[in-house]
C-alpha cells in the first residue's frame, strides 16, 4: 500500500481501511448433530414420540417472543411471500418513509430451507430414529439502527437448531463513533468523501477489533429470541460465534473524480491483462506450484452504473477493486473461507499430572503455523491476512505505469546498447524466446527469493534439464547466461549481494507487466471497457 500512495501522492488526500460488510453465524453446536439432539430431549425429558408436537410448541413460544417488541412499538411486520426478494431493501424503504433514526425499523419473514431433523421409522429394529434433514420453516429477520453498530439486521430461523445470522457493516459502525467523537466527516451510502480527523477515524475503526465480540453477539441473540432461557432452561448451551463472511476494505480518497479518472482505466486494464493466475494466488496468499493445489483462480470484470470493477478469485475468496463515488478507490478483500489461510497460534496441550489417566491441566504449546480458525475469537488474525492481501494487491497496482505510453516504455528496451564495452542486442518481446523468458523471470514464486541460473532452465528448457554429459551441461548453463546477461544490460533485472540469484529491478516490474500487457491485451475488449 505504501508504494501506490507515494507514487501517486499528489492525487491522494487520505486512506482508510476497516470492515465493509461482515456476517457473523451464531450456531448451537450440541444441537447441530444428531447425538447432541438426542441428549437435549433426554435431559427434558421429552420422548421421540412427542418429538414433533414438542419442538411445534417451542417454535411457537420463539416466534411470539420474537415479535414482542416489533408489535409494542407498533412496527411493520411483513411476510414476503419469495425468500429471494431484496430484503435490506424492503428494510431501508420503510426506514425512509417512516423516518426511523435509532431502534426497531421492521421484522420481516420468509420461508425458507434449513437443516433440522426428522422423525424416522426402522422398520427392520421396530424403533424410531432422529435423522438429519434439509426441511422449511419460517425465518425471522429483523432491521434496526444500533447505538454502536448503526443501521443492521439478524435472522432467526423458528425451528431447532436455531442457527442465527448477524449482518453488519463497519463503515455505519464507524459513522456513529464519528458523530459521537465529534469528527466532522461526509459520507455516501457506506463509502466516507472526506474526513476531517482521519488519523482519529482509523484509531476508532481498530477499536472495533478490541470489542467483546462474543458478549456484543450473545446481546443480538437475547434480543432475537428473548424466550432463549425458558426454552433451555436449565440445559448449559450457548451460542458458538463464526465469521461466515468479511470484506476487508481499503478506501483510497483521491482529491476529485478527476484525479482518480486519469489512471483508473490504465489500473482496470493492468490488472485484468497483466496479473497472471500465479500473481492473483500470491495476492491471496495462497502456495503457488507446490503440487497440491486443486482449487479454481479466476479473475474478471464488470462494467456497473457507477464505473468498472475487477475481481480476482482463488477458490471462495477473494480480492477486489472498484471506484466507488467517482473519487474512492476500494480495495477489498473478501474471506469466507479463512481455512485457505495459515496464520502463527499455538493450541491447548493437556499435561497429564500424575500416573491418573485423563488427569491433568491445559497448557499451551509453542505458536505455529496453522489453519486459520472461523471463530470471531480470531477476528484480529483475520483482519492481519486481509489488510495483507489489500497491500499485496496495491503494491502491483504501483507497479503497473499509469503516466506513459506503453510504446514510450518499451521502446528503449527494444534497441541495441552498449554494456561493459559489450554490444548488447535489444529485447524482442514480440518473439517466442524473448517472450517466454519475460515470463519465466516475472512468476509471482521469483518475487522475494529472486531466481537463479538452473531455475529459469527447468522452465524454459525442460528437455535440457538433465544433460547426458558434462560439455551438455555447460553448454545449457552458458546459454541462460547469456539471456541473464541480456536482461542486466536493459536494467530488467539484478543480481542480489553474496549469492547467485537474481531480482527485477524497478525498471524491470514496470515494464514487463507493461510488455506481456500488451502482447496479451486485445483493442477490442479491454481498452474499450477500461477507457
Amino acid at each position: 500500500m505504501k508504494s501506490f500512495i507515494e507514487k501517486h501522492a499528489d492525487l491522494i488526500t487520505g486512506i482508510i481501511s476497516g470492515f465493509d460488510r461482515l456476517v457473523v453465524h451464531g450456531v448451537l453446536r450440541s444441537l447441530s448433530v444428531n447425538y447432541g439432539m438426542l441428549d437435549f430431549l433426554w435431559s427434558i425429558g421429552v420422548l421421540l414420540k412427542d418429538f414433533g408436537s414438542y419442538v411445534e410448541r417451542t417454535s411457537l413460544k420463539l416466534k411470539t417472543a420474537s415479535l414482542t417488541e416489533a408489535k409494542a412499538l407498533n412496527r411493520p411486520i411483513k411476510y414476503l411471500a419469495s425468500s429471494s426478494a431484496d430484503k435490506e431493501k424492503i428494510a431501508r424503504e420503510i426506514m425512509k418513509s417512516d423516518k426511523i433514526e435509532n431502534g426497531l425499523i421492521c421484522v420481516l419473514t420468509s420461508v425458507e430451507v434449513f437443516q433440522s431433523y426428522e422423525l424416522y421409522r426402522n422398520k427392520e429394529e421396530k424403533k424410531l430414529e432422529l435423522k438429519p434433514r434439509k426441511r422449511k420453516c419460517l425465518h425471522l429477520y429483523h432491521y434496526w439502527i444500533d447505538d454502536e453498530f448503526g443501521f443492521m439486521s439478524a435472522r432467526i430461523q423458528t425451528w431447532f437448531p436455531f442457527r442465527i445470522q448477524i449482518c453488519l457493516n463497519g463503515r455505519e459502525w464507524l459513522s456513529r463513533h464519528l458523530t459521537k467523537a465529534g469528527v466532522v466527516y461526509f459520507k455516501s451510502d457506506n463509502c466516507f468523501l472526506k474526513i476531517e480527523d482521519l488519523s482519529r477515524a482509523q484509531a476508532i475503526m481498530k477499536e472495533q477489533l478490541a470489542l467483546n465480540w462474543p458478549k456484543a453477539m450473545d446481546k443480538i441473540a437475547n434480543r432475537l429470541n428473548p424466550a432463549f432461557n425458558e426454552i433451555f432452561n436449565k440445559y448449559k448451551i450457548s451460542y458458538y460465534w463464526i465469521i461466515y463472511q468479511s470484506e476487508w476494505a481499503t478506501d483510497v480518497m483521491f482529491k476529485s473524480p478527476a484525479a482518480l479518472a486519469s489512471i483508473y482505466p490504465q489500473l482496470v486494464r493492468g490488472a485484468i491483462s497483466s496479473f497472471s493466475s500465479p500473481d492473483v494466488m500470491r495476492f491471496l496468499g495462497s502456495k503457488i506450484f507446490n503440487g497440491n493445489f486443486k482449487g479454481e483462480v479466476s479473475s474478471d470484470y464488470k462494467k456497473r452504473p457507477e464505473g468498472m470493477r475487477v475481481k480476482h478469485h482463488v477458490n471462495n475468496n477473494s480480492v477486489k477493486m472498484y471506484d466507488k463515488k467517482g473519487s474512492i478507490l476500494r480495495i477489498e478483500t473478501t474471506i469466507n473461507n479463512p481455512r485457505d489461510f495459515r496464520v502463527a497460534r499455538s493450541t491447548e496441550k493437556l499435561i497429564r499430572l500424575g500416573k491418573r489417566k485423563g488427569k491433568g491441566k491445559g497448557k499451551k504449546g509453542k505458536p505455529q503455523w496453522r489453519k486459520m480458525r472461523k471463530g470471531v475469537s480470531d477476528i484480529y488474525p483475520l483482519v492481519q491476512v486481509s489488510q495483507a492481501c489489500n497491500d499485496r494487491y496495491a503494491a502491483a497496482l504501483a507497479g503497473l505505469n499509469t503516466d506513459i505510453t506503453i510504446k514510450d516504455l518499451i521502446e528503449p528496451v527494444c534497441k541495441p546498447i552498449e554494456w561493459k564495452r559489450k554490444r548488447i542486442r535489444g529485447i524482442r518481446p514480440w518473439a517466442t524466446e524473448d517472450r517466454e523468458l519475460l515470463e519465466a523471470i516475472a512468476l509471482s514464486e521469483f518475487c522475494l527469493n529472486g531466481f537463479r541460473n538452473r531455475q529459469l532452465v527447468e522452465i524454459l528448457y525442460p528437455q535440457l534439464d538433465k544433460p547426458s554429459s558434462e560439455k551438455e551441461r555447460h553448454g545449457t548453463a552458458s546459454l541462460m547466461t547469456r539471456k541473464i546477461q541480456l536482461l542486466r544490460a536493459h536494467g530488467i533485472i539484478k543480481k542480489m549481494p553474496k549469492s547467485y540469484r537474481y531480482v527485477l529491478t524497478k525498471k524491470g516490474n514496470e515494464i514487463i507487466p507493461a510488455v506481456l500487457g500488451y502482447l496479451k491485451t486485445s483493442s477490442k475488449n479491454i481498452y474499450q471497457e477500461a477507457a
